[in-house]
C-alpha cells in the first residue's frame, strides 16, 4: 500500500469517527453515521480498505458511545468489515443497485440478528426502527454522493497524471 492511498485511508477512517458523532436516538445508545465514509472508501479505495474503515469506523463509533454492547461491537464490527466488503465489491463489479440492496438488507436487517440470540428478540425488534433509519440515511448519502466524488476523483487523477 502506497502512503498515499495509506493517507487516505486514514481520512476515511477519520471521517468514519466524525460521523459517529452525528447521532440518531435509539433504544440503546444511538445510530451514528458512520457508515459512509466505509461505502465511499470501499468503492475509492477497494474492498479491503473499505472493511478497515468500515471496522475501525463502528469500533471508533462504540468508543464515543460508551460501549453500550460490550465486547459484542467486535462482533459488530467485523459484520460491518464483510458488509462494507461485499458492498465494495459489488458496486465496483458495476452491479450498484445489488449493492444498495445488499447494504441496506445487511446492514439493517441482518447484522442485528446475532443480538436476538445472545440479547434478546425483544432487542432485535426494537433495535430495526433506528438501525434500517440510520443505514437508510447512509444509503441516501452514498447513493447520492459517490457518483459525484468518483467523477470528481477522475478529474483530479487525470490532471496529475
Amino acid at each position: 500500500m502506497t502512503t498515499r492511498k495509506l493517507s487516505i485511508l486514514v481520512t476515511f477512517i477519520a471521517f468514519s469517527i466524525v460521523g459517529a458523532m452525528i447521532k440518531i436516538p435509539a433504544v440503546i445508545s444511538s445510530i451514528a453515521l458512520d457508515s459512509f465514509p466505509a461505502l465511499a472508501g470501499s468503492v475509492l479505495l477497494g474492498p479491503v480498505a473499505g472493511a478497515i474503515i468500515g471496522a475501525l469506523g463502528h469500533l471508533g463509533s462504540a468508543f464515543l458511545g460508551g460501549l453500550p454492547l460490550g465486547p459484542l461491537h467486535l462482533l459488530v464490527a467485523v459484520e460491518m468489515a464483510v458488509i462494507v466488503f461485499v458492498f465494495g465489491y459489488l458496486y465496483r463489479s458495476n452491479k450498484r443497485m445489488l449493492a444498495y440492496s445488499f447494504f441496506l438488507i445487511s446492514n439493517g436487517f441482518v447484522a442485528a440478528i446475532p443480538f436476538g440470540f445472545i440479547i434478546s428478540w425483544s432487542f432485535y425488534v426494537a433495535f430495526l426502527p433506528p438501525l434500517l433509519i440510520g443505514t437508510a440515511v447512509n444509503l441516501v448519502i452514498a447513493i447520492v454522493a459517490l457518483p459525484r466524488i468518483q467523477q470528481a476523483t477522475n478529474v483530479v487523477l487525470r490532471r496529475n497524471a
